[in-house]
């Protein structure tokens, strides 16, 4: 069963949720972060984050990206976001103030990690906390294939971080933040019941790619595409044609990873034993909605799910873009 939950958001590009249940959206052009209500889909405008610089107007994909909430928000009463500006990408935290104004309730932006190399496409943008307190975030290789597979770099990574934005203990390369390497542009995170870590990955014109995160291994890119059988690098659990996919958002729920298809307008649901596919990759909503960039999981048998259809590449609608309930079984 969909129904729709909201309307007349711009390019809603990630989505977090509170810890009394209600979901933050970014929008990445106009660089407004809202709350959606998931009882009744009302929404309240926090306001905008002024720093953040849009590629719209180039044809590119830069602009407000993701968003992640402190696991110590009741307390800290903080926000995560990775946006765009001029020169970089770059990670900062907010201090959301519920009791404040609508559209002011956002204050004292603070860049905890600058520098990820910026382009007008493959800028990445996924952050989400990991089951271990650490933030996680994607990047892209910002159109520059050799970055991926370059240590010193931070684009075509993943990276883990402190909320501070140092690098997280434990990680593979000393003192540096990246986590994995020789990625193309990852956009969706997740982990499922076991605390392993997926992402999707856009590929170029042979694969796209649902990928196992292990700490420390290379994903290929740009050596390889999809699986290479190449005992350097990791490849994919799974992969399609990027005429069908292009994955952006994922989510592990019921014991499945479902991963938002752009190009392929679709949900994918991918059903899982550990490690391993069980079954052949199903398609949900197959071009009924358009573009799909986001999903989130409330739980196990609902997830919402986000269209793109307002961001310059996409046939929009009337009420997009939007974000619909989804019940699952």
């Amino acid at each position: 069963m969909v129904r729709t939950l909201a309307t007349g958001l711009n390019v809603p590009w990630g989505m977090a949720r509170l810890p009394g249940g209600d979901v933050l959206v970014t929008s990445r052009d106009t660089a407004a972060i809202t709350r959606v209500a998931v009882r009744n889909g009302a929404t309240t405008a926090l306001g905008t984050v002024s720093e953040s610089v849009s590629n719209k107007n180039a044809g590119g994909e830069g602009g407000l990206l993701g968003i992640a909430v402190s696991p110590r928000f009741a307390s800290d009463r903080q926000i995560f976001i990775y946006h765009s500006t001029d020169s970089d990408n770059r990670i900062a935290r907010l201090s959301y103030d519920e009791s404040a104004a609508p559209g002011r309730q956002l204050s004292g932006y603070t860049a905890v990690l600058t520098g990820i190399p910026h382009s007008s496409n493959h800028n990445g943008g996924g952050l989400a906390f990991g089951p271990d307190g650490s933030l996680f975030a994607s990047t892209g290789d910002a159109y520059q294939p050799a970055h991926s597979q370059d240590r010193g770099n931070l684009a075509g990574k993943i990276l883990r971080i402190t909320p501070q934005g140092r690098p997280a203990s434990g990680n593979p390369f000393g003192g540096s933040p990246v986590w994995t390497m020789g990625h193309r542009n990852v956009q969706g995170l997740g982990w499922d019941w076991a605390g392993r870590m997926w992402a999707s990955e856009f590929g170029e014109n042979k694969a796209d790619e649902l990928n196992l995160i292990q700490k420390g291994h290379n994903y290929g890119w740009p050596v390889v595409e999809g699986r290479g059988g190449d005992a350097r690098f990791t490849d994919p659990v799974a992969q399609w044609g990027t005429d069908v996919d292009s994955p952006s958002g994922i989510a592990v729920a019921g014991g499945s990873v479902w991963m938002a298809a752009l190009r392929g307008q679709r949900l994918w649901r991918i059903p899982l034993d550990g490690t391993r596919p069980v079954a052949a990759p199903q398609s949900f909503l197959d071009g009924a909605h358009g573009r799909l960039r986001s999903v989130l999981a409330l739980d196990d048998q609902t997830l919402l799910v986000g269209t793109s259809n307002t961001d310059g590449r996409g046939d929009p609608r009337s009420g997009d873009d939007r974000l619909l309930e989804l019940r699952i079984s």
